[in-house]
């Protein structure tokens, strides 16, 4: 039996599952942070701690650069950059992320899920500062 080459003439027109990637509109620092965290779903734990990174490094991009993480989420809500609903959900990555962080014995490891849920609210934060603004931006240009 002959095995015949594989045919590489082909151009791919699609990869499954989709590639992740984090928008150009988002800032340097945080786009690394959470490029980090989808490459590491692997190692849920660490991309728990490197999506905690991401939304604090989108914080302090957006000027609340005091305190800790915890103290910017609240001034981020307060002074109506984020929604009280985001509060909360960012809180939970921060809380998550301590556990890792400070191997709390009392936590349990983070799953691929709980990863993924974490890095969900990246995006969505990501997507409400940087890159729906830009989007309304072009649009509004003559």
């Amino acid at each position: 039996m002959t095995v015949s080459p594989i045919d590489v003439t082909h151009d791919i027109t699609c990869i499954l599952p989709e590639l992740q990637a984090v928008a150009e509109e988002v800032p340097a620092r945080a786009r690394e942070f959470l490029s980090q965290a989808i490459a590491s779903l692997h190692a849920p734990a660490g991309a728990v701690m490197l999506t905690a990174s991401a939304v604090d490094a989108m914080l302090k991009d957006k000027g609340h650069k005091d305190g800790s993480l915890n103290t910017r989420i609240d001034a981020a809500a307060k002074a109506n950059l984020i929604t009280a609903e985001m509060a909360a959900w960012a809180h939970e990555i921060r809380l998550d992320a301590n556990d890792q962080r400070h191997a709390d014995e009392a936590a349990s490891l983070p799953s691929e899920a709980n990863a993924a849920k974490s890095i969900e609210f990246a995006n969505a934060l990501a997507q409400f500062l940087y890159v729906l603004p830009a989007r309304v931006a072009r649009g509004r240009k003559p």
